[in-house]
């Protein structure tokens, strides 16, 4: 497996802890607005709101990739969905975050999410068999999660 790094620059270990997610099979759309979404909450706050939406009881706002996503009756939000799949991956990441600050030592009620960065991965090439001897391609692409959180 290749050695994978990290995007967020000027790391210390004495003020940050992070965790990252490497090749899942997430929508990048979905993971995008999710980082967008929890970038600057403390960690409690990211997972209560990411059980919400899971639960379908909170959207997560589509700011950048909004074409014909309905609107939510959510406050403050007018494009919303409910990426219940890609939100379960960042609760486990989350989950993995928190034991990695108790490993440190870190205080986790201080924690807050200061980057969150999300990238797309290899692609993986299939064909669908269609009628008549024809195939259709079907390509997943699968994405990068990475997290860092800071101690405030």
């Amino acid at each position: 497996m290749a050695g994978f790094k990290y995007a967020f620059q000027n790391y210390d270990k004495t003020k940050h802890v992070r965790s990252s997610l490497r090749e899942k099979t997430i929508s990048h759309k979905h993971a995008r607005e999710i980082a967008v979404a929890i970038k600057g909450l403390t960690i409690e706050k990211a997972r209560n709101y990411l059980e919400d939406v899971v639960r379908l009881k909170r959207a997560i706002a589509f700011r950048r990739y909004h074409n014909e996503v309905g609107h939510k009756s959510d406050t403050g939000m007018m494009s919303g969905r409910y990426p219940q799949k890609a939100a379960g991956e960042f609760i486990r990441l989350l989950d993995n975050l928190e034991s990695n600050a108790e490993y440190r030592g870190m205080d986790l009620d201080r924690l807050r999410i200061v980057n969150a960065t999300v990238h797309k991965g290899r692609k993986i090439q299939r064909f669908t068999p269609r009628a008549m001897g024809r195939a259709s391609p079907k390509i997943d692409i699968l994405t990068h999660v990475e997290l860092v959180a800071q101690e405030i």
